[in-house]
């Protein structure tokens, strides 16, 4: 049980023995990234992965230049989302594989750079065709996750508004 409400002032329904409770519920119904979640985390890192791409494919002929990438995992796992393997940490298994602290994710290990599979004798990493293809998959999980966050704030909408 509750407390009895005061008499002629509220019915069951309406009483809120516990208003602290009601207003933090409130905040959390109105919290729009608790809504989208996962999502608007993915769209951010999604971004990111299709600059470095983009700079990836615009360096192609620069020589020496190395192409890099983000380890969406684990830039997932770092913003708060990787399930069970949030926790866990990547390391280097050669002493030849290079690091990756950069200003787009270098910070909490994401930014990583591409192992060729074919080297290019002016020393460039960019391997064009591949590159596309990367370009295209980031493309169409980009337009997932928009699609998924797109419908978490129409459900909200509705739910604040009763209507569609």
């Amino acid at each position: 049980g509750h407390p009895e409400p005061p008499s002629g002032m509220w019915h069951d329904t309406c009483y809120l023995p516990q208003r602290d409770d009601f207003l933090a519920e409130v905040r959390h119904v109105l919290d729009l990234d608790a809504h989208i979640g996962v999502h608007a985390d993915s769209l951010r890192i999604r971004s990111q992965r299709a600059e470095l791409i983009a700079n990836n494919l615009a360096n192609a002929d620069t020589p020496n230049f190395k192409a890099r990438d983000v380890d969406f995992r684990a830039a997932l796992a770092a913003s708060g989302y990787g399930g069970a393997g949030g926790g866990m940490s990547l390391s280097t298994t050669q002493g030849r594989h290079l690091g990756g602290a950069s200003a787009a994710g270098g910070a909490d290990g994401t930014l990583r750079y591409r192992q060729p599979l074919a080297p290019s004798l002016d020393g460039n990493t960019v391997e064009a065709d591949l590159e596309l293809g990367r370009h295209a998959e980031n493309a169409v999980s980009y337009q997932a996750s928009l699609m998924f966050a797109s419908g978490k704030i129409s459900q909200l909408r509705t739910a604040l508004t009763g209507s569609r």
